[in-house]
């Protein structure tokens, strides 16, 4: 039972830093001019945890996968050598799905809201919200299938990876529903779904998961592939509804300070990750 009291406590850390996180942008009073330059450095976070630490992470889980053992290391590199191109294949099909799950949400749930109002004036706020509460569930299915496997260290550097981009992505969600002028009350309840929804998903899977599943898990193989669609998921949110929305209501061309605020926010997951590393 020790992993599921890890496992539980890293969760709530989890809950509790994502909602502590996105809460800034809340307490802080901020003229339109700051909120707008808080929103765009807080989409920059959006795209720089995709592209710099998910995708990287779900790949090294995922060749870790190859390499299991450090006995026989010319056997594993070579069978790793044989593996790279199906792993390669792997990535892309990860990544592809995530970003056609999202599309496809998208779509129902653009259709919905017309349906019921008779436009879809809000549509770019859920989306935002259900895309991004949708990648932190499937990080929360690779943390728990992580905590199944006796890989200790991996579920660590999957947790810091998860911590590293859930904090940013909550101060990049509430940033981004102020800037589409939604009250206070609704962005707590559209922080708090999404603040709780990996560490819900941590644990219902660590525990749905039997024993075979387990010992099919200790690859590694299912934690990189998850997190590998969760980055579809976000990169699909980042680029084709919070940058564009945001672009649209600049006037199409960001200021000086505003493009130094979004390329600041892509690199600091960056530099962030390789803090980590080394």
């Amino acid at each position: 039972m020790d992993e599921a009291i890890v496992l539980t406590l890293l969760s709530l850390v989890m809950l509790v830093g994502s909602y502590l996180a996105g809460s800034i942008p809340l307490v802080m009073s901020m003229s339109e001019a700051k909120l707008q330059l808080v929103s765009v450095f807080g989409a920059g976070l959006l795209v720089g945890t995709a592209l710099s630490v998910i995708i990287p992470e779900g790949i090294r889980a995922l060749f870790s996968s190859a390499l299991p053992h450090k006995r026989s290391v010319t056997t594993h590199a070579l069978h790793a050598v044989n593996e790279a191109p199906d792993f390669h294949a792997v990535i892309g099909v990860s990544l592809i799905l995530g970003f056609i799950v999202m599309l496809l949400i998208d779509q129902i749930s653009s259709h919905n809201r017309g349906d019921v109002e008779g436009g879809s004036g809000s549509k770019p706020k859920v989306t935002a919200t259900v895309g991004l509460v949708v990648h932190s569930a499937v990080d929360g299915v690779a943390l728990g299938a992580a905590a199944t496997t006796t890989h200790t260290d991996v579920e660590l550097i999957i947790f810091i990876a998860i911590m590293l981009h859930k904090a940013p992505a909550a101060f990049g969600l509430v940033s981004f529903l102020m800037h589409e002028g939604l009250d206070k009350k609704r962005i707590k309840k559209h922080l708090a779904i999404f603040s709780c929804s990996a560490p819900l998903m941590a644990i219902v899977t660590y525990f749905c998961i039997g024993q075979e599943g387990k010992e099919r898990l200790s690859s590694l193989n299912a934690t990189g592939i998850a997190m590998l669609f969760s980055a579809g998921t976000f990169l699909y949110v980042a680029t084709v509804h919070v940058l564009p929305e945001l672009t649209a209501r600049v006037g199409g061309a960001f200021k000086p300070n505003q493009l130094l605020a979004l390329v600041l926010g892509t690199l600091l997951p960056l530099l962030l990750s390789t803090g980590h590393h080394h």
